[in-house]
C-alpha cells in the first residue's frame, strides 16, 4: 500500500514515516500540498495523510479543507485521513462532510493512527468498488434500451459490427463466428 504524507513539519513527516513503515511498504512524505496533482495523477496511492494547516499563519484548517475537496474531487481518490493540531468538532464534522474518511488530533496514538488509517483504505476502497460497479451497471441498462429501440435490421447489423470489433476486424474470423461466409459479411457491411 502506498501513503502520502502531506504535512510542511518536516519532524511530523519523519515521525509518521518512522511510525507507518512498521505496516506499510511505500510512503511518501512531502511539505507543499500543491505537489498533490502530480503525486495523485498515477492513481497508485491507497492514502493521503494530510495536515489541515499549512504555513499561511491561519489555523483554522481552511488548507487542509481545500485539499481535501480537490483530491475528493478527482475520478478514485484515496482514502484521506486529516490531522491537525487544532482540531475541534465542527471541522471535524465540516471535514467529514466534505468526503474525509477520518479525522486525527496531533499528538496522536500510534495504533490508533496505523487502524484508521487501514480502515480508511478499506472503506475507501469498498466505495470504489460499489460505484464502479454502479456505473458498469448503468452502462448495461443504456445499451440495452439503445437495443430495444432498434429494428431488427439495425440490431442485426450492431450485432455484426460488434462481432467484427471483437475479432480485431479480421474478416474471416468474423464470418466464422457469425456462420456466414466472407462475402456474405461484406454485402451485410456495404447495406448499411
Amino acid at each position: 500500500m502506498k501513503i502520502l504524507i502531506i504535512d510542511d513539519n518536516q519532524a511530523i513527516r519523519s515521525t509518521l514515516r518512522l511510525v507507518l513503515a512498521s505496516r506499510f511498504a511505500d510512503i511518501v512524505t512531502v511539505g507543499d500540498p500543491t505537489l498533490l496533482p502530480a503525486l495523485l495523477s498515477a492513481g497508485d496511492v491507497d492514502a493521503v495523510l494530510l495536515d489541515m494547516n499549512f504555513g499561511s499563519g491561519r489555523l483554522d484548517g481552511a488548507d487542509g479543507m481545500f485539499w481535501l475537496r480537490r483530491i475528493k474531487g478527482a475520478e478514485s481518490a484515496p482514502a484521506v485521513v486529516l490531522i491537525t493540531a487544532f482540531g475541534d468538532v465542527a471541522l471535524a464534522v465540516e471535514a467529514m462532510k466534505a468526503g474525509a474518511d477520518d479525522f486525527v488530533t496531533k499528538p496522536w496514538d500510534n495504533d490508533e493512527l496505523i487502524a484508521k488509517i487501514e480502515a480508511a483504505i478499506t472503506a475507501n476502497e469498498a466505495a470504489r468498488s460499489h460505484s464502479q460497479s454502479v456505473l458498469r451497471a448503468c452502462e448495461i441498462e443504456r445499451r440495452d434500451n439503445e437495443r430495444r429501440r432498434m429494428t431488427l435490421d439495425e440490431l442485426k447489423l450492431h450485432h455484426i459490427r460488434e462481432i467484427v470489433q471483437a475479432c480485431d476486424g479480421n474478416m474471416s474470423e468474423a464470418a466464422r463466428r457469425l456462420g456466414i461466409n466472407r462475402q456474405t459479411l461484406y454485402n451485410l457491411l456495404r447495406k448499411q
